[in-house]
């Protein structure tokens, strides 16, 4: 097909200078500093999820959350809500854009001689749905289950987890058009970070794809997928001093009061001789 374009289309999102979602202000410049001196921040929470597993916690407003690979490489699937309204629209993108969140801190990785990149937002996650369909058998621990079972006790439910964040993870698209991915690059203790710019429930998965060095519907000949299996480690710090944030100020959701264009019917109540709610 020949493109309309007689130029190559820019980027569809573009945010201007003045827009929330760039990590490089001056603020979320000293944010990131901050983790390399032990005295500048405070440890609120620590725990390790264990593979093939699950878990949800809340990173409050002006706190910094580090996903970590304690053991080496492993990918893991991240989904980030509003604390206050987990149903507020929004689904992959909401993970790592608009007024949730803006990741300051991480190793650089760049571009693959394949054209992957990590940390990525193409795919979705692996399911026990897809599983059955393409593989024929059932498997109850895939990263949208533990997603699910991570976020029952913050009172939500399957219909909530949403496309995610997939960290740690290298994938793109090739010649065709298709997804793939790659084995991740990650080593020990390696790890990126995020600020909350409002309260947030987070749910990570440790993928059951391990590393995906071995990753396939069939199985790799000699490999055992399971062995590239590792946990993740998950941290949450308060900022100790408070004059790095004394510019920052936390956004607001937009204030969207349409309808989408519909409209409620009028009543005519007192012609009618109707009374009552």
């Amino acid at each position: 097909m020949t493109s309309r374009s007689p130029q190559q289309p820019p980027p569809a999102y573009i945010a201007p200078p003045s827009s929330t979602v760039h990590a490089s202000s001056p603020v979320y410049r000293k944010v990131a500093a901050s983790a390399a001196e032990e005295s500048a921040r405070r440890l609120e929470n620590r725990f390790t999820i264990a593979p093939c597993s699950g878990q949800a916690w809340v990173v409050r407003a002006g706190q910094v959350c580090r996903i970590s690979t304690p053991e080496g490489p492993q990918v893991g699937d991240l989904n980030i809500w509003n604390a206050h309204n987990p149903r507020e629209p929004g689904g992959q993108l909401d993970t790592v854009l608009d007024t949730q969140g803006n990741i300051i801190q991480g190793k650089g990785f760049g571009t693959t001689q394949w054209g992957g990149r990590v940390h990525d937002l193409l795919g979705t996650r692996c399911d026990p749905y897809v599983n059955l369909l393409m593989g024929g058998e059932t498997f109850d621990f895939h990263c949208h289950s533990n997603l699910t079972r991570a976020v029952v006790p913050f009172g939500l439910t399957e219909l909530d987890v949403h496309d995610v964040l997939n960290v740690f993870q290298v994938t793109g698209l090739d010649e065709q058009g298709k997804y793939f991915m790659e084995a991740s690059p990650a080593r020990p203790e390696e790890y990126f970070e995020f600020f909350a710019e409002i309260d947030v429930l987070c749910a990570l998965s440790a993928c059951p794809g391990g590393d995906l060095s071995q990753w396939g519907w069939e199985g790799k000949e000699g490999g055992d997928m399971a062995a590239t299996c590792r946990p993740l480690g998950v941290e949450v710090y308060s900022l100790a001093d408070s004059e790095i944030l004394k510019d920052w100020k936390q956004p607001e959701s937009p204030n969207y009061t349409g309808m989408h264009g519909l409209k409620m019917p009028t009543r005519d109540d007192r012609r009618k001789g109707h009374v009552g709610v």
